[in-house]
């Protein structure tokens, strides 16, 4: 498994924990840290994972903007936990991470809904990553945008 993979795995259980502790503002990194030295996290892992909890917490209300603008019928709300956070991560990729091409995030995303997510979690996050991606490349090429 790739280094990457695997942060993204930390990440997510970092910013999870975060949320379902409440959410406190500022306390995401803290969350990370925890995780890291409760669970012996590898330094290969680390830069990585700190790196996408960094960008989600930095750039959360814009991420969950763009995450509901591509959401059909649904509210970021009614998602769980951990869908919510897996959009987010991939989101934070797609749209702030250039070392990341979209497809990359998208079957990243996938990856972390198949292992922590419902049956039907693989297929939501492709189709809402997918949207993201597509509606930040139509805006990138717009004369608006």
């Amino acid at each position: 498994m790739k280094a990457s993979t695997r942060a993204r795995g930390w990440a997510l259980q970092a910013l999870y924990g975060w949320e379902i502790r409440g959410g406190e503002r500022g306390r995401e990194i803290r969350s990370l840290h925890d995780l890291v030295e409760e669970r012996n996290v590898s330094p290969v892992h680390r830069a990585y994972a700190e790196a996408l909890v960094r960008i989600v917490a930095a750039n959360r209300a814009e991420l969950d903007r763009r995450i509901e603008e591509a959401l059909t019928n649904w509210t970021l709300e009614r998602l769980s936990a951990v869908d919510r956070t897996i959009l987010r991560i991939g989101a934070a990729e797609i749209l702030y991470m250039d070392d990341v091409p979209g497809p990359a995030a998208i079957r990243e995303a996938i990856r972390l809904a198949e292992r922590y997510g419902t049956p039907q979690s693989p297929a939501f996050v492709n189709g809402v990553l997918d949207a993201v991606m597509h509606r930040a490349a139509a805006a990138s090429t717009s004369p608006d945008g």
